[in-house]
């Protein structure tokens, strides 16, 4: 599929909003895309349409909840200048567009990730997916030599 395709297809299931924070979506709007990996929108993609087929919710910001930072993190972002303060680097797929934490509708995250681990030949990149958070962190920093799902902790 297309980049172009893929991304018609993913906002079948998410508003841009949901994946950038506000200052980003409102400086540059859809071109805001553009800063995802081609590998993560696919596999967010399978994930939501094939694997867990349930609402998932990563940004709440757009529909005023909390939730702000679980997407796309740019320079300025809280987490980042958090850690970049402390004196730590701090190099998370969210900051390039590889990574995104989210929720999914009616399921635990450790549902969520023991089903997209009970259907990983379905996922079109390897995987990690940080375990024992209350989230599901997914992100596509793995390079499949160890398995097509990683689970990590931080």
């Amino acid at each position: 599929m297309k980049r172009i395709e893929l991304i018609k297809e993913l906002q079948r299931y998410f508003d841009l909003r949901e994946l950038v924070d506000q200052p980003t979506y409102n400086k540059y709007g859809d071109f805001a895309w553009n800063f995802f990996r081609t590998e993560l929108l696919e596999t967010l993609l399978v994930v939501r349409r094939d694997i867990v087929q349930r609402p998932i919710s990563v940004n709440t910001w757009s529909l005023g909840g909390r939730f702000k930072e679980r997407g796309l993190r740019h320079n300025l972002s809280a987490e980042v200048q958090k850690n970049t303060n402390a004196g730590r680097q701090y190099l998370s797929g969210h900051c390039v567009g590889a990574a995104v934490d989210f929720d999914v509708k009616g399921m635990t995250a450790l549902q969520a990730r023991q089903a997209i681990q009970a259907k990983a030949n379905l996922l079109p990149h390897p995987i990690r997916l940080e375990d024992g958070v209350t989230w599901v962190h997914l992100d596509v920093y793995n390079d499949g030599s160890k398995g097509k799902v990683v689970l990590f902790r931080v």
